[in-house]
């Protein structure tokens, strides 16, 4: 255990962090399930100088902030500050290649990227389920920055505030195929049309498919397309992504397991394969290209979540 700020921590010249997207809810489990996904934004924090320095490329460029008031900045300062450190001046560059406002996570993954650094610029070890927790007082729920955190397959939850989550190992050959409209969809906007009560059926209907697609996605992908049924919060949210939910009715009515990835706008496959096809691309049952106006991603599911390689200094 570490002490005092300062006491037995190396400082360090470089941190380098790979932080993927995640989807959340995955249809039945709202607000508690989250998958890790094989799309990354990259980060690298130079410690030095006075004041924070920003840049960023990819999504984002241009729209976010560059100063003190970027997330990832904002989450490496809270970090510091409940790890007992000292807050240094920093250059950070941001890579970002997760869509913002898509509903794949990307404050999440800014979220635990941002205190991932703080671990390796307070010279400590990255405890994940810490992480967990810290990210869940900064997001304001778990469901997304618990995957980004532990990667693969997770069930998150709060106990008194805190957020806690388990790590599932999904069957091999899982994956996902993200539809990404052009269009932003704020969450805000989002939860605000789901109702503040549902029926004990609707209820009882989504805990039961919650459980079974616990089983579909550690093993029984043939489950997956059942098991992805909601009643609890697609729906009530057609008004803000109408497109959305017509692409999740027309997949779901050819087979596949579509769903609201998060918030939206974006449209998510959940595809595996049976041991009789193990071996095969994943990808070979074959999904619709994407609709016009719509960027089609082919994604396996990240096992680690989020990493972080520092150059000590010294």
């Amino acid at each position: 255990m570490t002490g005092t700020a300062g006491e037995q921590r190396r400082g360090c010249d470089q941190v380098r962090v790979r932080v993927p997207a995640t989807s959340a809810n995955l249809g039945p489990g709202f607000d508690a399930f989250g998958l890790a996904l094989t799309l990354y934004d990259d980060l690298v924090v130079t410690p030095g100088g006075s004041g924070v320095h920003v840049s960023v490329s990819g999504c984002g460029e241009g729209e976010v902030p560059l100063d003190a008031t970027h997330l990832v900045v904002r989450s490496i300062q809270a970090g510091l500050e409940a790890l007992g450190a000292p807050v240094p001046g920093f250059t950070l560059r941001c890579e970002n290649r997760i869509p913002h406002g898509r509903g794949l996570g990307s404050s999440s993954a800014a979220i635990v990227g941002g205190l991932a650094a703080a671990y390796a610029l307070a010279g400590e070890p990255l405890d994940r389920d810490r992480l967990v927790v810290l990210a869940n007082e900064l997001e304001g729920h778990p469901d997304n920055v618990a995957a980004a955190a532990l990667g693969g397959f997770t069930i998150a939850w709060t106990e008194g505030g805190i957020g806690r989550a388990v790590k599932l190992e999904p069957a091999a050959g899982s994956a996902a195929v993200a539809y990404v409209p052009d269009n932003r969809v704020l969450t805000k906007e989002a939860r605000g049309l789901l109702p503040s009560v549902v029926s004990h059926t609707d209820a009882a209907a989504n805990a039961g498919k919650a459980a079974l697609l616990v089983a579909a996605l550690t093993g029984r992908p043939e489950l997956l397309l059942t098991a992805t049924e909601d009643r609890l919060h697609q729906e009530y949210r057609e008004p803000a992504m109408p497109e959305s939910l017509a692409l999740v009715h027309k997949l779901r009515g050819s087979g596949l397991a579509a769903i609201v990835s998060g918030a939206g706008p974006t449209v998510a496959v959940l595809v595996g394969h049976d041991d009789k096809s193990a071996g095969q691309d994943v990808f070979s049952g074959g999904t619709p290209d994407a609709p016009d106006g719509w960027t089609k991603y082919e994604l396996g599911i990240d096992p680690v979540g989020v990493q972080v390689w520092s150059m000590e200094a010294g």
